[in-house]
């Protein structure tokens, strides 16, 4: 069965009532639950897996599917007007999208957030459409070398995320490193700065360093700066109109990012995470005025939520054509699959083309829906802002809080949420910038881990990386974009 014609069997499968109507319910579920700190996919597929007991296989998945991509397109509301990241995948997204609802531009950020969130999402199912059955080879080919060298690529831009002082930045990743390493070593089983806790031993969640560096950090300020006059803009909801300059600044990032972000969906691991911050990361690289980045730019707010959004569409690639799942929650996806009574795989494009197409067909619909419910819904939305300010602290606690509890039902997270916050004010304090400590939390797991299993398959030997042509590539481009920074620094003392 050809692309074009599997195609029109899944549009025949979605474009039924009941596909309209659970894709619609899983946007809408996906939608509300990625706006609330802490509560992502993960935890909404998981809750809705026994819903789907009797319900047709198709179906189901179908709406599951609408929960995923739904949350990340949700996700950036939270974002945007809190600095409470709703996801993961949305934190690189409120470094641009809170300082410019601070400005009183909060219409301004979720439109772009939306409008950009919309074009990743159904450029990247067309790419899903095109290139599924390819590039399941691709994401093969990615041995733990190539991983490694990936997430060194990623590192070389920690210097990109520092918003003064480089060598805060640096201090921040290393700090970022350490933390990461907290728990039982997966490879020898020993315990790593423990300190006898056993709730130390499963290491520390993302979310809960996100969430205590960004969302409390956040109330701390607002606390100490209560009655700062110069925070008024920031109940402003202004105009959601998008000009033509608008549409200009985001027109490169939502191209580029699309290809970007679902390229690194496709790799197990990877996910939409690390594919917003790369992305970001990227675009303020060949931005002519990257000191724009941070302060409320359009292409900082684009970047990332093309990037997460297309990621999205990525990850089903090695689930669908492998049976393989390339993040947390499309593991959670295949225990779905399972359940039902799917096998997902090669073999799942032949034995039932109604599923692997009719899930890919739903996407163009759910994304429709997705800016169909959004955009409109926008000035709702931003009347979070409005709140009095003594409720809203107390509301962005309670919802991180919620959040943190509900990923691990312990209270130890609470009060590691709490220790986040606090640190995470003391780096605003002092200005070391917290960007770079998420990112090398994020990718130091897996660098780690990737660099570990490479001298095991070479027997110690580091000419592994240099022997394979991927892992060789990706590090002539991380030393590449490492040196020229420094090259052009050094022509701007001369000059």
């Amino acid at each position: 069965m050809g692309a074009l014609e599997g195609l029109l069997t899944g549009f025949q499968v979605a474009i039924s009532w009941e596909g309209i109507l659970f894709v619609l319910i899983g946007v809408f579920v996906g939608t509300f639950i990625g706006m609330l700190p802490g509560l992502g996919p993960i935890s909404a597929i998981a809750v809705m897996i026994p819903v789907t007991f009797g319900m047709d296989p198709t179906v189901a998945l179908i709406m599951m599917a609408g929960v995923y991509y739904g949350a990340i397109f949700g996700g950036s509301t939270s974002s945007i007007l809190l600095n409470a990241p709703g996801v993961a995948g949305t934190v690189a997204t409120s470094f641009d999208g809170y300082p410019m609802a601070q400005q009183g531009k909060a219409g301004k950020a979720l439109a772009i957030a939306a409008v950009c969130s919309f074009a990743g999402g159904t450029i990247s199912v067309v790419l899903l459409m095109l290139l599924a059955p390819a590039l399941s080879s691709v994401a093969i080919a990615f041995g733990p070398p190539a991983y490694f060298a990936l997430m060194v690529m990623g590192l070389t831009a920690i210097s990109s995320l520092s918003e003064g002082s480089t060598i805060k930045a640096l201090i921040s990743a290393v700090v970022g490193f350490m933390i990461v390493t907290i728990g039982i070593d997966a490879q020898t089983g020993t315990q790593r700065f423990t300190f006898g806790n056993v709730n130390l031993l499963e290491g520390l969640d993302f979310l809960v360093i996100a969430l205590g560096l960004f969302a409390l950090a956040e109330v701390c300020s607002l606390i100490i700066n209560r009655n700062d006059t110069s925070a008024s803009n920031a109940h402003k909801l202004g105009s959601l109109k998008l000009t033509k300059q608008d549409f200009s600044e985001m027109k490169g990032p939502v191209t580029r990012q699309s290809f970007l972000g679902f390229i690194l969906g496709v790799l197990p691991g990877a996910g939409a995470t690390i594919a917003s911050f790369i992305a970001y990361i990227a675009e303020k690289k060949i931005a002519k005025n990257p000191e724009e980045f941070g302060k409320g730019s359009v292409r900082g707010i684009a970047a990332p939520e093309t990037a997460n959004n297309a990621a999205t569409s990525g990850a089903f690639v090695p689930l669908l054509s492998l049976g393989i799942p390339g993040s947390g929650t499309t593991a959670v996806m295949l225990g779905a699959f399972l359940v039902l009574g799917v096998q997902p795989g090669p073999l799942l494009m032949v034995d039932r083309p109604e599923i692997f197409w009719g899930i890919i067909a739903s996407m163009y619909i759910g994304n429709v829906f997705l800016l169909i419910l959004n955009l409109p819904l926008i000035p709702y939305f931003a009347k979070i802002l409005k709140i009095p300010r003594p409720l809203l602290i107390s509301l962005v606690i309670m919802f991180s809080m919620i959040g943190v509890y509900a990923i691990s039902f312990n209270t130890f997270d609470l009060y590691m949420l709490l220790l986040f916050g606090f640190i995470g004010f003391l780096m605003r304090l002092f200005a070391f910038p917290a960007a770079p400590f998420i990112l090398a939390f994020i990718l130091g797991g897996m660098m780690e881990q990737s660099f570990r299993q490479s001298l095991t398959i070479s027997n110690g030997s580091l000419s592994i990386f240099i022997n394979e042509p991927i892992a060789l590539s990706l590090l002539i481009v991380s030393l590449l974009s490492f040196v020229f920074p420094l090259i052009r620094q050094l022509r701007k003392r001369r000059g």
